[in-house]
């Protein structure tokens, strides 16, 4: 076993889930408060835009990532030139992350207490000014862990990659663990997936216990 193998592989899989993560939320978050704003209760209910948003989300999310990641091969080499390696990974991630995530923030959001929501339209506030003034704030820890879950959803996602020529830690495991019978760089590659999903686990929960303002009050 390399240490440089291991060490390359586990920067590979922190790149892969870190940028996809990121790019998940550039697509998911807009989409998830759209959910929220446009579905049933939200504050400005359009039925068409809802139902098409929710059933869209709904494909996407029920399909399995390795017939997503291989249907999308074309569409990789169109974005990034190539369908092979960690980079080209990031898409097919963001693309099937993104609906996880959209609705991830769409829970968060309507747990927000509708209390808080009436006390800022009873003061005048415009629906944009109750989304990001009051109910993103309000359900900040949970968008926090949410956040969490996703990277550690992502990091399951990007071992799947390894199969079609993905980089990370996945890769290490299927062609040396799995094609060449390696069951110790199986065990040491299982162990590092292991530790990197607890790192994050235990980041988003400090960070959410640290923007809980109800909890910092007492």
């Amino acid at each position: 076993m390399s240490f440089s193998l291991f060490l390359n592989g586990s920067l590979q899989t922190l790149y892969m889930v870190a940028v996809s993560t990121i790019f998940a939320y550039v697509l998911g978050l807009p989409l998830g408060i759209l959910l929220a704003v446009t579905g049933k209760g939200g504050l400005r209910p359009l039925r068409i835009i809802g139902t098409a948003l929710g059933f869209l989300v709904n494909f996407l999310r029920s399909v399995p990532f390795v017939i997503l990641l291989v249907a999308l091969i074309p569409f990789t080499r169109f974005i990034v030139g190539t369908s092979l390696g960690s980079t080209a990974t990031i898409v097919p991630l963001v693309i099937g992350s993104a609906p996880f995530v959209a609705r991830m923030v769409e829970n968060s959001l309507r747990e927000v207490d509708p209390g808080v929501v009436e006390a800022a339209r009873s003061m005048g506030a415009t629906n944009a000014q109750i989304v990001f003034k009051v109910m993103l704030p309000e359900c900040r820890p949970s968008l926090i862990v949410g956040a969490a879950i996703t990277a550690v959803t992502i990091l399951g996602y990007s071992t799947m990659a390894g199969f079609v020529g993905g980089g990370g830690l996945g890769a290490i495991g299927i062609n040396y663990g799995y094609y060449r019978y390696e069951t110790d760089v199986m065990l040491v590659t299982v162990l590092l997936l292991v530790v990197i999903v607890q790192l994050i686990q235990e980041a988003g929960l400090r960070f959410a216990n640290r923007s809980d303002k109800r909890k910092n009050k007492k």
